[in-house]
């Protein structure tokens, strides 16, 4: 970092480039740790809201740690990628030295953060780390394990944002959690290759398309549409079981969440179209931010499950 000062780069376009490597706009998925906040009722509490802020910025912390690192393992295959070659690492603009010092420094405060709210939380981090450096080292180049892995690392998320904090898991709630990860997971490698095969006729664009995923060579668009339906069928079902289950009923006080249901059921075909008739579904994050029907879908979805909460 230094090295790169002293070599004549202005201060704040090196802190941009430092920016830039910690994806903020990914932050988004790490709201996957509020959820036991709000089934669990823990919103009245003051110290759990506490907790589970100080674990939403853990894994903040913890996922730009992670993508800082993937920058730096991928940033050859970058360069030849029409898209990436401007990220910071792949274009010179942040050095790998100075990469890694950040990426350890990120770790170890995401770790730290975690280790003042609980032993729990420390140890979600830590396999959250762990996780993501074996995907990283050669299992995202396994087919099927590659998605399950990332679906891996946001149920640790749930689980931090309740274990990690003191609130019983809902199994339901999990299980909605999986589904809904894995749906996410497969519609961006189907959206990946819809992309690639796209390119198909050109070779010279075939290639860095290959070289980023090589693990897209073991899927097909049928099989990656089969997974999908079943995994947005598998979610949808299941958060409305959770809605109407006894025992969610006996929790909240009220039989009222199943009408929070056509939220997540119009969220989820949304993304669908999105995938098959607009390119879109390579990145959720950005599609979470940026279509304004999955905007409104999610806003009207949260609004009316804190009024049915509220209101048992």
């Amino acid at each position: 970092m230094p090295g790169a000062l002293a070599r004549g780069t202005r201060p704040a376009p090196y802190l941009r480039a430092l920016v830039r490597l910690l994806r903020p706009h990914q932050w988004i998925k790490n709201a996957f740790v509020l959820v036991g906040l709000v089934f669990g009722h823990g919103w009245t509490d003051a110290s759990l809201i506490g907790a589970s802020l100080a674990v939403f910025a853990a894994f903040c912390l913890a996922s730009s740690a992670v993508y800082v690192g993937n920058d730096i393992m991928d940033r050859d295959a970058d360069r030849a990628h029409p898209g990436k070659r401007n990220r910071p690492i792949a274009n010179g603009a942040v050095g790998v030295p100075a990469a890694w010092l950040f990426c350890g420094a990120l770790a170890a405060s995401a770790l730290l953060a975690a280790g003042l709210i609980s032993d729990a939380a420390l140890a979600i981090v830590a396999c959250y780390l762990v996780l993501n450096a074996a995907y990283s080292a050669g299992l995202k180049h396994v087919a099927i394990l590659d998605v399950v892995l990332i679906a891996a690392g946001f149920m640790l998320r749930i689980l931090a944002g309740t274990s990690g904090i003191g609130i019983e898991p809902s199994k339901w709630l999990l299980f909605v959690g999986l589904m809904l990860t894995l749906f996410l997971g497969f519609a961006k490698r189907r959206a990946e290759l819809t992309a690639l095969e796209g390119r198909a006729g050109d070779a010279a664009d075939d290639a860095p398309g290959v070289a980023q995923r090589p693990v897209l060579e073991r899927y097909s668009t049928p099989m990656l549409d089969r997974m999908v339906a079943t995994t947005a069928v598998g979610a949808a079902a299941g958060y409305g079981l959770y809605t109407v289950a006894p025992d969610t009923v006996l929790l909240h006080g009220t039989n009222g969440l199943i009408l929070t249901l056509p939220f997540v059921v119009y969220g989820l075909f949304r993304y669908l179209f999105l995938v098959h008739r607009r390119g879109g579904g390579a990145d959720p994050a950005w599609e979470l931010l940026h279509d304004p029907h999955l905007i409104a879908a999610t806003l009207a979805w949260f609004a009316a499950t804190c009024i049915v909460l509220a209101g048992r």
